[in-house]
């Protein structure tokens, strides 16, 4: 479920403190029911990298068509990201984020993880046109309840990024992000 901007911004996330110049696209509730101490089974489960596969058709085809699409621009070559283009958010780490864990083992590409907390990760990636973020956070509903919440902050590149990002957010909302959401809620429910 898509949730308003304020159940992002109105949390005292540390994110804000590293990526406080980037733009909050879009913040979803995570259909992902558990306890307290839950929360790295989800940023787990993130770093499966299972997504598009299992997706919809005309997400895999979106999915696809965006990387075929980079290859032509050259919107993903490796001097338009991470300590290239942009510097990477772990040098704005406050010290005493800087030695916290980054994530689990699994190879998070095209995604580059920054921080993990008891209650909070943050991976980033860049290219030609813009630099990301995906924030994932445990939140307490009820007491003792919890869910995940999934956050994407970006800082596009210009006006090139901009129009880049105005373009693909119709296939974001209409296609992409619920085929994501129901993968996260099937597969959380399916865990052992």
């Amino acid at each position: 479920m898509k949730l308003a901007n304020t159940a992002h911004t109105g949390r005292s996330w540390r994110i804000h403190e590293v990526a406080g110049d980037f733009e909050l696209e879009d913040v979803w509730a995570l259909d992902t029911p558990g306890g307290p101490d839950d929360f790295p089974e989800l940023v787990k489960q993130f770093a499966s990298g299972r997504f598009p596969d299992g997706a919809p058709v005309i997400v895999r085809a979106l999915w696809s068509l965006r990387w075929k699409l980079g290859a032509l621009f050259r919107l993903d070559k490796s001097d338009s990201g991470l300590d290239t283009r942009v510097g990477s958010l772990r040098d704005r780490l406050p010290e005493d984020l800087r030695d916290t864990p980054t994530g689990p083992d699994e190879d998070w590409l095209p995604f580059t993880p920054v921080y993990r907390l008891d209650d909070e990760f943050a991976a980033e990636m860049a290219n030609r046109t813009m630099h990301g973020v995906l924030h994932l956070a445990w939140i307490e509903d009820t007491p003792g309840h919890y869910r995940g919440q999934l956050a994407v902050l970006v800082k596009p590149n210009g006006r090139f990024g901009r129009a880049y990002m105005g373009f693909i957010k119709p296939f974001r909302y209409l296609f992409v992000y619920p085929a994501l959401m129901r993968m996260i809620a099937r597969e959380w429910k399916s865990r052992s």
